[in-house]
């Protein structure tokens, strides 16, 4: 069989050995520790976040922000419809009700009309929203002037959900701190990764260190046990924050080889009749993450994105459908959607191509030969 092309596998650089072995040569391996320390500190200098928690995942850092936003059982809390399922689980987690928003054509994430649209008729039926979680999907940034500006204009707080967007930028300000909390991953299939991980950034040093404490059992300050909160055991463990440190040495290589990913594709496929592939705004910078193509089946003669991903498939090669939108999702069917249809065509057409930063030439040129095979 041909060698496996993932669709975003794990790069280390060379460095996390040196800080792992620093924590076993000192025995930190148990939650929290130097290197916890030090990568809160440089994801701190790198976004220009104010305070930093390294979390167990960006699950994690999200079930906590809707906590410290006062959500709780009863509440509702609007969310992007198109996103992975870890952007509305934690609603569900506090028995709050998540409310879906569609997506707008030019970013795909969060349709800022109909976020308003939403706010207006939850407030008409009695239910004013207490959280917006609007995400950047694949690394691409969301409309976050006009959603804060939304958010702002009826007191709701903003959770930005960043876990695919590190290294992304809006206006010149890292994605992650466009909120008042933001969430990032650090899953093993993210830009970086520390193995499993995430973090909760903000700019109320209050909060934050409110969110570390929850996130270590919610123990108070005693000789003894004592708990006056329930608790949860969310922190990062000092080894793979420690990965964490290495993988943050080579962030900026890492976004540039998955843009230069971007830009072969557009190169190589972008003239094929029926593909298009999303365009950044001239206000942002996409980490590009993910590189995604739209196949129009009426302009490219029936060729459709399950047929270029079977025909990868075939030859070993891994691509995936775009997120299934939650509000088709079973087990959100009863949620309130506010919806335009651009998601749910988004998820018919569309297809994430193999995007990894460690992707060679050679597996490249393979893949767009297959997908370009196809329209001969």
């Amino acid at each position: 069989m041909a060698e496996k092309i993932w669709l975003s596998s794990p790069h280390m650089g060379g460095n996390e050995k040196n800080y792992v072995n620093e924590a076993f040569d000192t025995n930190w391996v148990a939650p929290l520790g130097p290197n916890v320390d030090g990568f809160e500190q440089d994801l701190s200098r790198y976004t220009g976040a104010g305070y930093v928690a390294a979390l167990s995942s960006g699950t994690a850092a999200l079930h906590l922000a809707l906590i410290l936003a006062g959500v709780e059982r009863g509440d509702e809390v609007i969310c992007q419809s198109m996103t992975f399922s870890a952007s509305a689980n934690p609603i569900a987690y506090l028995g709050a009700i998540p409310v879906f928003i569609d997506s707008e054509e030019d970013t795909w994430n969060m349709d800022p009309v109909l976020l308003e649209e939403a706010i207006k008729d939850r407030i008409a039926k009695g239910k004013k929203p207490k959280a917006i979680i609007p995400v950047h999907l694949y690394g691409m940034p969301a409309k976050m002037d006009e959603i804060t500006h939304i958010a702002d204009k009826y007191g709701i707080i903003v959770i930005e959900d960043a876990a695919e967007a590190l290294g992304a930028t809006y206006k010149g300000r890292a994605c992650g701190t466009l909120g008042q909390l933001g969430i990032l991953s650090f899953n093993g299939n993210k830009i970086i990764t520390t193995s499993g991980g995430g973090a909760l950034v903000g700019k109320d040093a209050a909060i934050i260190s409110k969110a570390k404490f929850l996130a270590t059992q919610a123990r108070d300050p005693a000789p003894h046990y004592e708990h006056s909160h329930i608790g949860y055991n969310y922190r990062m463990s000092n080894i793979c924050a420690g990965i964490g440190r290495g993988q943050m040495e080579v962030l900026d290589e890492r976004v540039n080889q998955r843009r230069a990913n971007y830009d072969y594709y557009v190169q190589h496929l972008a003239a094929l009749p029926g593909v298009s592939l999303l365009e950044e705004p001239v206000d942002s910078i996409s980490n590009r993450w993910l590189t995604t193509i739209l196949i129009d089946p009426v302009k490219s003669n029936g060729i459709t994105r399950e047929t270029v991903r079977l025909a990868l498939e075939r030859e070993n090669i891994e691509s995936r459908p775009l997120w299934k939108p939650m509000h088709l999702q079973p087990v959100f069917a009863t949620a309130p959607v506010y919806k335009n249809g651009v998601s749910q065509r988004l998820f018919n057409d569309g297809l994430c191509l193999p995007s990894g930063s460690n992707l060679r030439p050679e597996q490249l040129d393979l893949i767009v030969t297959i997908i370009k095979g196809l329209w001969i």
